[in-house]
């Protein structure tokens, strides 16, 4: 009779390609290609703007996000263009390693051909997965990056061989400069190992000589914060003290993990994780059952995003599908009756995914998605309050509004003669409007975009006098304080499907303020 018995450790490595991983890869293939697809269906996303604008000006951090993602869409962008197909290039490519990650964390844990196809499309049809892959955001390579932690992880307990430690520390650097966030997890597996047999890797050099590596590559960033006073933990203050986030109790908090990776591959994940936990097959690899608690409990306890967790799961994801697999096939004495469960899951995850995929990636038009959108079973979270009044979900209408607040400030722009132009900036509210300014504006000859919220703020007003300012989404009464004349020129076209539309833009004439640089402190805004 088969046992539920701790798999054998061995130093030998399989062949890439073996045990079912080219359907995977055709699988990894087909994602890009979707993604490649639907890409560009609708717009630019309000983050976008931000990172596109933060990659023309390169440094080794910003108000609200590490150096990477901006240093890579700089890249991206002197290869590919401006295109969304070019913009989102890299958040495809990234859910797409993604898929094939998770097999081979399964084949790592001891999971065949059927574990590798199974734990592959519970992460291509799970919606959080392919929201990375159709956005470009911090989101995109998070899950990418603490899965290669926890690959390297697994590595170094099954193969018994510590210098695998110290590419965990190189990716982990390397997360950290891409989102914060990736800490967590590294606490999750420092505690894991505390609490498991695993402790005694503490003893190795190799190790502390990955903490050493992941500490120099986030150094430059450490550095940049200290010169700037901590921006991303005062943003954080501001955000909290604002009260902009929606606050989740444990049951909303654990149902919506269960929609970000779609209910039906909850008893995968779940299984994973119990797995993990009390399983004698799973017994080294204890600690990542650990982690996922200590990330779990982190980001619950401190208010984060229902989606910030996401990362962790496909561990779980792939854990689960080695465990259905051996309950299937009950190791040698595989009973064949029991067969039919395989092409049963796979196709009832598959019609089910192909359900959900309207809700994150953009397969139907805006109408159509509203039409759609009510026979779901259940509601869209909110993650934000201000999200509640735009009529689709905050991921698709910030993707709409900005081309026509560019198009009304060009209107201000061309009212202002040419002699005067070189001394006239254009101020915005946020990161948004900042950027679809300095991304649409360039073809109307507008300069770039003056503003006091978060990283723009730290750019300064880049010379400007200040007697002469296009200011975006203020009001009159509050502009005649600092201006002498103050010309409204109109509003945005509406668009019914943006959260940011309608935005007012006035030409503002002779300082009362003195200079802009005096004024500059004034207009700092980081939430």
């Amino acid at each position: 009779m088969a046992t539920d018995q701790a798999p054998v450790q061995n130093n030998q490595k399989p062949t890439f390609l073996a045990d079912g991983m080219p359907i995977v890869l055709a699988l990894a293939f087909a994602n890009f290609l979707l993604h490649l697809y639907f890409n560009n269906r609708y717009g630019y996303f309000r983050d976008e703007f931000d990172y596109m604008s933060c990659g023309d000006h390169l440094g080794w951090g910003y108000v609200d996000q590490p150096p990477l993602i901006p240093l890579l869409i700089h890249i991206c962008r002197a290869l590919l263009g401006d295109s969304l197909r070019s913009i989102r290039f890299i958040p495809a490519v990234a859910s797409s390693v993604l898929i094939v990650q998770i097999a081979a964390i399964a084949r790592e844990l001891g999971g065949r051909r059927y574990a590798l196809l199974l734990s592959a499309i519970s992460a291509f049809i799970a919606p959080q997965y392919l929201s990375n892959g159709s956005l470009l955001g911090t989101n995109c390579l998070e899950p990418t990056l603490w899965m290669g932690c926890a690959y390297f992880a697994i590595l170094a307990i099954k193969r018994n061989d510590p210098r695998y430690w110290l590419w965990f520390g190189v990716i982990a650097g390397l997360g950290l400069e891409e989102k914060y966030s990736i800490a967590i997890f590294g606490l999750g597996i420092v505690v894991g190992l505390l609490l498991t047999e695993q402790r005694r890797a503490f003893l190795n050099k190799w190790i502390w000589l990955g903490g050493l590596a992941a500490l120099l590559i986030f150094l430059p960033n450490v550095l940049w914060n200290i010169k700037y006073d901590w921006p991303f933990v005062q943003l954080i203050r501001a955000i909290r003290a604002e009260g902009r986030d929606v606050v989740l109790g444990p049951l909303p908090y654990f149902f919506q993990q269960t929609l970000l990776l779609n209910p039906l591959t909850a008893p995968i994940w779940l299984a994973g994780l119990f797995g993990l936990l009390f399983s004698v097959r799973f017994k080294p690899y204890r600690v990542l059952g650990w982690c996922y608690l200590v990330c779990y409990t982190v980001l619950f306890v401190l208010h984060g995003k229902n989606y910030y967790l996401a990362p962790v799961y496909p561990m779980l994801l792939a854990a689960g599908a080695v465990l259905i697999e051996f309950a299937i096939d009950r190791g040698a004495n595989a009973d064949p009756r029991r067969q039919w469960l395989k092409p049963a899951i796979v196709l009832v995850l598959l019609a089910s995914g192909a359900h959900l995929a309207p809700v994150v990636v953009p397969v139907l038009s805006p109408d159509g998605f509203l039409a759609y959108e009510k026979y779901l079973p259940f509601k869209l979270p909110v993650m934000e309050h201000s999200h509640a009044r735009a009529a689709l979900p905050q991921w698709y209408s910030d993707q709409f509004g900005w081309k026509e607040i560019a198009d009304e400030t060009a209107v201000a722009w061309n009212r202002i003669p040419a002699a005067e132009r070189q001394d006239c900036g254009i101020f915005a509210q946020d990161y948004g409007q900042a950027g679809a300014i300095d991304f649409f504006g360039r073809r109307d000859g507008l300069p770039p975009a003056l503003s006091g919220h978060q990283t723009w703020f730290l750019w300064g007003p880049r010379g400007y006098s200040g007697n002469c300012v296009i200011v975006l989404d203020d009001r009159r009464e509050v502009l005649e304080r600092l201006w002498k004349h103050v010309e409204y020129i109109g509003t945005s076209a509406d668009n019914p499907y943006a959260l940011e539309k309608q935005i007012d833009v006035f030409l503002c004439k002779g300082a009362k303020f003195g200079t802009l640089t005096q004024l500059w402190p004034r207009v700092k805004r980081w939430r």
